[in-house]
């Protein structure tokens, strides 16, 4: 079907357009996990089951245990798909490339979309909990507890440290953090006050997504109950698996003038089983 435009749209689309690039969802997903872009339909696991050590007296002598495998694999099973069709005198008639602007933004929505679907699985995989004190986040006085008490559900891995831990919010939550970080340590609340930056805190990089991004709802061959949840974890422990990233595709269309424009991409989600804990649900108290 037709997209309808109105003539005004003619004249003021480019100044929207420009607004449009500052005012788009971060992304998110491809900083907190490992993304897989190979032709694979199923990825195996790259982890193995831990062994078990026996500690005893001196005696030179032992006893093989068995060894099992559990099959974990990853299946790319959605796809995300947007299409529309201009019509040339649209196009024609606009003050830019229509079809390149239709193009990016269709884009950007797919790349959002993956990334809400990524960050709700993770959130509705991950075998961690932690429930906050009352106010969650947007209190002040809970930053610091929440930030403690998450950091030492995974303290003590070898990927916990070095900067790898990470914790998902939405933008309703800042407020809360905000107000604690003026207020925490010198540097930290001079950043805060003069530039407003709350990147990290307690060696946990932050980031924020959009109100409503945490849902309960139906994605593709997934169902989530993540509404008043965030997530926290550890970096590159799960994997997201996007087949030549996002696809586009312009076709005529017999019967009308100009192009069909879709854009497409496929994408399977695993948190894989042995890593499960060091992915923390969070629910907002």
């Amino acid at each position: 079907m037709a997209n309808t435009i109105s003539s005004r749209t003619y004249r003021d689309k480019y100044r929207l357009t420009t607004l449009d690039h500052a005012l788009r969802t971060a992304l998110v997903a491809e900083k907190v996990c490992t993304v897989d872009r190979s032709d694979n339909l199923r990825i195996q696991s790259p982890y193995g089951s831990a062994s078990t050590v026996t500690i005893q007296a001196l005696t030179g002598t032992y006893s093989p245990a068995d060894f099992t495998t559990t099959d974990d694999t990853l299946t790319v099973s959605d796809e995300f798909i947007v299409s529309e069709h201009i019509m040339d005198f649209q196009n024609l008639l606009s003050n830019f490339d229509l079809f390149a602007a239709r193009t990016e933004q269709m884009s950007a929505d797919v790349a959002i979309s993956i990334d809400k679907y990524v960050i709700n699985n993770l959130c509705e995989d991950g075998t961690g909990t932690y429930t906050t004190p009352t106010g969650g986040f947007t209190t002040a006085a809970n930053v610091n507890e929440i930030f403690g008490n998450l950091v030492s559900k995974v303290a003590g891995y070898q990927e916990s440290y070095y900067g790898n831990m990470y914790v998902i919010v939405e933008n309703t939550d800042m407020a809360g953090i905000i107000q604690a970080g003026a207020t925490n340590g010198f540097n930290n609340a001079d950043n805060v006050l003069t530039n407003g930056q709350v990147g990290r805190w307690m060696g946990v990089d932050i980031y924020v997504v959009r109100s409503g991004t945490f849902v309960d709802a139906t994605l593709g061959t997934k169902t989530v109950t993540n509404a008043g949840h965030r997530v926290f974890g550890v970096k590159g422990v799960t994997t997201y698996a996007a087949p030549r990233g996002m696809n586009v595709e312009e076709k005529a269309v017999s019967g009308k003038t100009g192009m069909e424009i879709a854009v497409y991409g496929y994408v399977g989600f695993k948190a894989w089983t042995p890593k499960l804990t060091l992915t923390v649900d969070i629910t907002l108290a």
